[in-house]
């Protein structure tokens, strides 16, 4: 079982013909709407990659709500711990250029007000709590703090970094997955390498998953002695939005079925890359079947 403690968005999407610089305004001919949020994200990229999980959150009692809920209801994600509170369910507004790169703010909402006492009862030995870095730091320390001592495994994914807080955490985890630029501002708050390779070698214990997400160059992981560099398959791609979320919530969900460490990791890659090809944060996570295909195509190194 995955529990994810995180957000709920909904994502408002507008493909552009190129990213707006500071003070300049670029329109594009119309919008999507998709539910989001990285918690919610993660949550069913797990799902979809065959892994039981329950969202631990909060909407708002608005309009929005039941939309950023709908896919993770459809999958079958336990909603019970999902909370509604007085106030407005997190929106974030999304520019997309032909490359597929984006440009993401975020109005949080309900989800500043998320508590790790929501997490009582939740968390069982040798489960896992997956988190991320769109609630407030506070909590999360207190949920890792609730792990320990249900001996659950802590995942977290502190993206994007909002304070030194979470850079603190990450000695505190059993899986740490960041992108380059967290890699080096987490580097940076804590006086270690901030390049990947330094980075992992300076986090990576034999309890602890370290993984930079390397963008169109892959993946850089290690856990003791093991070090693995992984490249991905060749896509088109349409949207990276929501590809790092993939990519967690796959190798959650290969890590929760205890699967070799060098196949969990090609599996992330493979629903990372599944993801960049289709448009929208959680229309795009794949399929377990889709994933197993194409990680049988890729090799640990």
């Amino acid at each position: 079982m995955i529990t994810s403690f995180g957000s709920i968005n909904l994502d408002f999407v507008v493909a552009l013909p190129r990213l707006p610089r500071p003070g300049e305004t670029v329109s594009g001919p119309d919008h999507q709407t998709f539910p989001g949020g990285k918690g919610a994200n993660q949550a069913l990229a797990a799902r979809r990659a065959g892994a039981e999980v329950r969202m631990i959150g909060a909407v708002g009692r608005d309009p929005f709500a039941d939309l950023a809920l709908a896919n993770l209801r459809a999958a079958g994600v336990d909603l019970s711990g999902v909370r509604a509170l007085d106030g407005t369910t997190g929106l974030a507004f999304i520019g997309v250029d032909p490359s597929g790169q984006n440009q993401i703010m975020v109005a949080s909402g309900t989800n500043k007000r998320v508590s790790a006492s929501w997490l009582k009862d939740a968390l069982h030995p040798g489960e896992i709590l997956m988190m991320q870095g769109e609630v407030p730091g506070p909590e999360v320390t207190i949920a890792i703090e609730a792990a320990h001592a249900a001996g659950a495994r802590i995942f977290l994914n502190p993206a994007p970094i909002p304070d030194k807080a979470y850079a603190g955490l990450a000695r505190e985890v059993d899986v740490l997955v960041v992108n380059e630029g967290e890699a080096e501002a987490i580097g940076a708050f804590l006086d270690l390498p901030g390049e990947p390779a330094g980075f992992v070698e300076a986090l990576a214990t034999g309890d602890r998953l370290v993984a930079v997400t390397l963008g169109s160059d892959g993946v850089l992981a290690g856990r003791g002695d093991e070090l693995f560099r992984i490249r991905p398959p060749k896509v088109e791609v349409r949207d990276t939005t929501g590809a790092g979320d993939a990519f967690c919530g796959a190798l959650a969900a290969a890590l929760d079925r205890n699967a070799p460490l060098g196949r969990a990791l090609c599996e992330a890659i493979a629903a990372g890359s599944l993801a960049c090809a289709a448009t929208g944060a959680q229309s795009s996570a794949p399929e377990a079947r889709e994933i197993a295909m194409l990680a049988d195509t890729l090799k640990a190194q």
